[in-house]
């Protein structure tokens, strides 16, 4: 066939695809009011609650936070919006076990520190709240498995707010390998290289960056994101490149991870960056940082797919979360928007424009909400997994990230940190699913539903 025709010829199958989601589930029900509580309403927590104030069919009736300065700019935003002021609770480390026992919370959204994460899903899952953890959801595997031990004991969902895996060209690229576009999958690249001196180290004032302080003299995540550099070595931070990878290649779903190696280079970069801002002489410098400045983690798939992941934040680069799907007809990369499908791109063996193809396989969930995620943050994205989160509440269903999507995504970390320490030594990686992974079915972005 060719190319032209191809491309027209699909791009009427997948405007059909997009009428057709409407046609059997119906439009968006609006008729019931989630009722919400949010657990860390800091700079990414408050964002949640923004988002969840652009719906007039969520109420927020409960915050909970230990820093006043943030509590109050998110009861500003929340009177910004002309909505009812929600109860406050922050007596202390412990006091969302008291908001989550109300009786007027549907759901609990959690964006704390990493550590925080697993005990308090755990309270609000037992507590019987649909619950929405922030990435990383886990740091330790047991953590992994108490979230899914806590899920089926109580039947209360739990969902990982990774929000890249809503992203437009990850959607359209997730669209075109349903379509078998690429043919059978083979590998995947992904990952989190981002240069984040500026976020794990700041001057007690301001949110990022202007000093070196990390710990108590500082604020925001340099507070207690940077410790995890200095105590662990290995992938701290998987999911945003692998969330979306494992959709296509259908983790949890007739597919599972089985194994990983993972190896680091030193650690040099955060060392580095303390001597040029801070000088030799400040009491950081004598920090010795145990997470090597670039991680990198191969994962084999129980049906002969490879994964490799890059964990890259202690030194400069552009942001990119490096993205590369490649299957027996070709391949799509993120990093210079290239694709190339044998047979259907304009010359053999050179790439094309992503861009053309983007616009032919945008996914029926962009088609459809586009307009609503323009006030949203990373892009829009941030819409669209709040946004689903809301919507399983309102099907009483289970959230198209699951439980079992948490566990696995995010055990990955202290797997690597295993694998490094065992000199990249092979890590088996749990079934989660215990082994319903394979009768599992796909759940997640199906339509132009949640």
């Amino acid at each position: 066939m060719k190319r032209r025709a191809f491309l027209q010829q699909t791009a009427l199958a997948g405007s059909f695809a997009i009428v057709l989601p409407n046609v059997i589930f119906g439009k968006e029900k609006e008729e019931k009011k989630v009722r919400l509580g949010f657990i860390g309403v800091g700079l990414r927590g408050r964002n949640h609650v923004e988002q969840a104030l652009f719906r007039p069919d969520v109420e927020i009736n409960a915050i909970c936070d230990i820093n006043q300065t943030e509590i109050d700019k998110t009861l500003a935003l929340i009177k910004s919006k002309g909505r009812k002021e929600p109860v406050v609770y922050k007596n202390g480390e412990h006091d969302f076990e008291n908001m989550v026992k109300r009786d007027d919370l549907d759901g609990i959204v959690i964006a704390t520190p990493w550590e925080w994460h697993v005990p308090m899903a755990v309270v609000a899952m037992k507590a019987g709240k649909y619950t929405a953890v922030e990435v990383s959801a886990t740091v330790t595997l047991q953590e992994s498995w108490d979230l899914v031990n806590t899920f089926e004991k109580t039947g209360s969902h739990c969902m990982i707010l990774e929000n890249v895996c809503y992203r437009r060209d990850v959607m359209a690229v997730l669209n075109m390998v349903r379509q078998n576009m690429f043919g059978d999958l083979l590998h995947t690249q992904c990952g989190y290289q981002h240069d984040l001196r500026e976020v794990k180290f700041n001057d007690g004032k301001q949110y990022y960056g202007g000093g070196v302080e990390f710990g108590e003299k500082a604020i925001s995540e340099a507070r207690w994101r940077t410790q995890h550099s200095v105590d662990r070595n290995g992938d701290l931070y998987p999911t945003h490149g692998l969330g979306p990878v494992a959709e296509m290649l259908n983790i949890n779903r007739g597919n599972q991870f089985l194994y990983l190696t993972s190896m680091a280079t030193k650690a040099m970069g955060l060392h580095e960056y303390i001597v040029k801002k801070g000088g030799e002489n400040h009491p950081n410098a004598q920090v010795k940082f145990k997470l090597g400045d670039i991680v990198t983690t191969n994962i084999k798939c129980a049906n002969g797919e490879t994964i490799t992941i890059t964990h890259d934040t202690n030194v400069p680069r552009p942001y990119s979360l490096g993205f590369r799907v490649q299957g027996t007809n070709g391949l799509w990369m993120n990093d210079g928007n290239h694709i190339y499908l044998e047979g259907i791109s304009k010359k053999p063996h050179t790439w094309d424009d992503f861009k053309e193809y983007q616009e032919k396989y945008d996914h029926p969930l962009w088609k459809m909400h586009a307009q609503s995620a323009e006030n949203a943050g990373h892009g829009g994205i941030d819409f669209f997994v709040i946004r689903a989160f809301i919507e399983s509440i309102k099907r009483n269903i289970a959230p198209p990230m699951d439980v079992y999507d948490a566990a696995a995504w995010s055990a990955i970390s202290p797997l690597s940190e295993e694998s490094i320490a065992k000199g990249s030594a092979p890590i088996k990686i749990p079934d989660f699913t215990r082994g319903k992974w394979k009768t599992n079915k796909p759940i997640f972005a199906l339509t132009d539903e949640y």
